[in-house]
């Protein structure tokens, strides 16, 4: 079978959005997906997925490591003892395939697909377009578009977001000692859930968090949202990464939700949104882990990206926010205007409304 480097170096929820182009290359050959470190867990969820290779890529993210030989050197080592048959660079709009595929080749991988927008030179064997202002095509679309340019195309019909499975459920004893707000009940309520009460069972998850500060919900705004959920007998639960858990903390402590932030590794965060009855966040990498598990989405869509082509795919979802604020398609990381309003201007009961 032929061996194939797919790589995607971004954050976790760009690795999950790939999922269905790393399905289409896996159809056909052994995929080795070359990720950067923020990817590796997601990485690690993808089905058809063979080995996972991390690397802290300088081309890729806005906290980028610093470039060095000694990294870029064991790259092409690594890379070149493994006699990859081809490779699919997976970029964003914004984003060069040229300098991995400037390694890929050092490194003697013969044939590389790509978007790029500069001319490759001997780069790339397959050059497809980035996206123009207006494309319709989501992120999901444009990257099983570049592999089957490279020969890969996906099954019909198969273009979800999926994990791997059986995912693993949490064991958090210690939520008792450390949540006063959730003592006595925080384990029992997590198993009950497991158990049997399912997706039917009522429980929503609200994720304040994101990666870029522009796309999260205030911390106000989104304890106004869990209390508008609770005043319609919703139960909630808040996640949140590491960074998060002071902030899913506050309020867990001011609504007395479950608080789950800092708490869950990946694959057990897909657990919980898998049971969930709808997850209300921003444009998250939970977001689309969501999606991948088949759980509805309430998004509130910051624009400045475009939603048309990163709205959670291929699940029900209701987008709310205003997509014509005045920062519309300018990929900011901190929201320039006071209070967010793009975002916090929504009424915490249209949202808990659009989980009904």
């Amino acid at each position: 079978m032929r061996r194939v480097l797919v790589v995607r170096t971004d954050n976790a929820g760009d690795v999950l959005l790939a999922g269905p182009a790393v399905r289409a290359v896996a159809r056909a050959a052994e995929v080795t997906l070359l990720v950067s470190p923020g990817g590796a867990e997601a990485a690690g969820l993808l089905p058809g997925v063979a080995e996972v290779l991390v690397h802290p890529a300088p081309w890729s993210g806005d906290a980028a490591p610093a470039a060095t030989g000694d990294a870029a050197a064991a790259l092409v080592a690594d890379v070149h003892a493994r006699g990859f048959d081809a490779g699919v660079v997976l970029t964003s709009f914004h984003q060069s395939p040229l300098p991995v595929a400037l390694l890929l080749r050092l490194a003697g991988v013969p044939h590389l697909t790509a978007a790029s927008t500069d001319h490759p030179g001997s780069l790339l064997d397959v050059r497809l377009r980035p996206p123009e202002p207006g494309d319709p095509r989501h992120e999901v679309e444009r990257q099983l578009a570049t592999v089957a340019a490279a020969g890969f195309p996906a099954a019909p019909g198969d273009d979800r977001l999926a994990v791997r499975r059986p995912l693993p459920w949490p064991d958090l004893p210690e939520l008792n000692a450390t949540h006063p707000a959730t003592a006595g009940t925080a384990r029992a309520e997590l198993n009950s859930v497991h158990l049997g009460a399912g997706r039917g069972g009522g429980y929503v998850v609200v994720h304040p968090g994101a990666s870029v500060p522009a796309r999260a919900l205030a911390p106000d705004h989104a304890e106004a949202i869990v209390k508008a959920l609770q005043a319609r007998g919703r139960r909630v639960v808040v996640t949140g990464g590491p960074a998060e858990a002071g902030v899913t903390a506050e309020i867990a402590a001011a609504t007395g939700a479950l608080d789950l932030g800092g708490r869950l590794s990946l694959a057990e965060l897909a657990a919980v949104l898998e049971r969930a009855a709808c997850f209300v966040g921003g444009n998250s990498g939970p977001a689309h882990l969501a999606a991948a598990v088949g759980t509805p989405v309430v998004s509130l869509f910051s624009p400045v990206v475009p939603a048309a082509w990163w709205r959670p795919w291929g699940v029900p979802t209701l987008l709310l926010g205003d997509q014509d604020a005045p920062c519309r398609d300018t990929r900011a990381r901190a929201c320039p205007v006071q209070g967010h309003p793009c975002l916090s201007g929504v009424p915490a009961d249209e949202v808990a409304e659009a989980c009904a």
